[in-house]
């Protein structure tokens, strides 16, 4: 399915390297405790006065950023104040393209989104349902080089395992095509998983050290959040950001594309 990214305003001309970041949100709220989950779980149904000044400094946190990848993002509904978070954070931080992919829908009482955010225009943007129960979906776009497209998709995969293992083998086989790629997301889980060991196998992807910590966001020790790419990109710089404003902490990678492939950046 091929899906027209909205375009808020144009800048920059080029770039050999890119920064990407991915985070889950929690849909804008600032779980700082596991006994958060019960006392403030209403935080995730209803909204609240803290959510907005929550989205404003995590919109902060990503103007440093070219391709952003969000999991737990409302689309509009009674829980988020009816503000479409992805549009929200590309506007106040400044990113030319958005695109937002509605997985679950209750209605007017929550919209369980994925959103992308880039600073460069996707030539194609397509979304997926992934295998096993539904509300998990992943979103693909590719981007124009002088030489081979590069292809980045973001997903959130399943708590189960099972479910898990037959969602990377859809994803591995839906990018095997691109020879410039990143993977990107809340895998749910850490790089010894046998799901995880499957996808490095089949695709011969790299990352950040296993050993990188995101959640929980207070006391971090499991690694569920990843950003991986393919050997055609040098990884110049990998990071997980002390920025707590959900239960996960958000990771980042900074890649370079291959001597003389650039990326045709907006005017």
């Amino acid at each position: 399915m091929h899906n027209q990214i909205i375009q808020n305003q144009s800048m920059l001309d080029g770039a050999d390297r890119l920064r990407l970041l991915s985070y889950n949100i929690q849909a804008g709220a600032d779980t700082r405790r596991y006994h958060e989950y019960v006392t403030r779980g209403w935080k995730q149904m209803l909204p609240h006065k803290q959510q907005l000044g929550n989205l404003n400094r995590i919109a902060h946190l990503l103007k440093d950023f070219d391709v952003v990848g969000l999991q737990e993002v409302d689309s509009g509904s009674l829980r988020s104040g009816f503000i479409d978070q992805t549009a929200y954070l590309a506007e106040h931080a400044g990113f030319p393209y958005w695109y937002r992919q509605v997985n679950r829908k209750l209605g007017k009482l929550a919209q369980h989104s994925n959103g992308v955010l880039s600073r460069v225009e996707p030539s194609i943007i397509s979304e997926y349902r992934l295998p096993g129960l539904p509300g998990r979906g992943a979103v693909l776009m590719e981007f124009e080089t002088n030489e081979k497209p590069l292809g980045i998709c973001m997903m959130h995969l399943a708590l189960g395992r099972r479910a898990r293992l037959r969602q990377l083998s859809y994803v591995s086989d839906l990018v095997s095509h691109y020879s410039h790629l990143v993977l990107m997301g809340d895998f749910n889980c850490g790089c010894s998983s046998q799901e995880f060991r499957y996808l490095i196998e089949r695709t011969n992807l790299q990352g950040s050290p296993c050993d990188m910590m995101t959640f929980p966001s207070w006391r971090p020790s499991r690694k569920l959040d990843h950003i991986l790419a393919s050997p055609t990109l040098k990884v110049a710089k990998s990071e997980v950001l002390n920025y707590a404003h959900s239960d996960h902490l958000p990771v980042s990678l900074e890649i370079e594309l291959p001597k003389d492939v650039v990326l045709p950046m907006a005017a």
